[in-house]
């Protein structure tokens, strides 16, 4: 009797640990993306889902730069033109942005949600991570028809559960 107690005991904590433990929320993040030519730095992000982001944009070079995230690079003129797959879309995300002139979403040309910034401009945004986002994504710049891009203006974004 004394180990069925026990057993029951433990069985009941076992239950309440596996409730109480899978839903902390995962701290909020910030990063500051330097853009510069033809880069990104940092070149590489690490989220999580049920994260809220920031993503302070600044552009530090002499030449003006947008940022995309997505998948599947696809072509216009042979040229890298933005992707096939768009991360936020895909997530059902849409990011705040907060900057001096308004962001351009579905340009022609291009495709899914970016942040065009001039010269010495900066912005930021703000989005929560879902668990359709989860896996690895790209950011780039595709400016002057793909050459950025082609220049090495990309990084890796990896989305974890």
């Amino acid at each position: 009797m004394k180990r069925f107690l026990t057993l029951i005991f433990l069985s009941a904590m076992a239950l309440l640990l596996v409730a109480c433990g899978g839903g902390a929320k995962p701290q909020p993040v910030s990063f500051t993306i330097e853009m510069g030519e033809y880069t990104f730095t940092p070149a590489n992000l690490e989220l999580k889902v049920g994260q809220e982001v920031t993503l302070k944009l600044v552009n530090k070079g002499q030449l003006q730069h947008e940022i995309m995230f997505g998948r599947e690079v696809m072509k216009n003129n042979n040229r890298p033109a933005g992707y096939q797959v768009d991360m936020f879309a895909t997530g059902g995300v849409e990011p705040v942005v907060t900057q001096s002139i308004p962001p351009e979403e579905e340009m022609a040309g291009h495709g899914g949600f970016m942040v065009i910034l001039p010269i010495g401009a900066d912005a930021s945004m703000t989005f929560t991570v879902t668990k359709e986002m989860v896996g690895e994504w790209e950011m780039g710049c595709f400016e002057q028809d793909g050459v950025h891009y082609d220049a090495g203006m990309k990084g890796s974004v990896s989305v974890k559960p």
